[in-house]
């Protein structure tokens, strides 16, 4: 599984640098984004939904952000 960090950006980079990032990976295959803006993890949420990607899950870390997990789809 590849890790990104994506701490100290605000939406929409995260989700513009992880729809990139998941390019480059072969369907079936994770990745984990480490994000800090509270609009984040709503906002993968709907990047999975209108992408076909797969929210694996969104685990809060205080307030060290989240931790999304994303599974590539075809």
């Amino acid at each position: 599984m590849r890790e990104f960090d994506y701490r100290g950006l605000l939406c929409p980079l995260p989700v513009l640098k992880a729809r990139k990032a998941l390019r480059d990976l072969p369907a079936g295959r994770r990745a984990r984004f480490l994000v800090t803006d509270p609009k984040a993890p709503e906002d993968f949420r709907h990047f999975c939904e209108n992408t076909g990607h797969r929210l694996v899950r969104v685990e809060s870390r205080g307030e060290e952000g989240w931790v999304v997990e994303i599974e590539r789809r075809a």
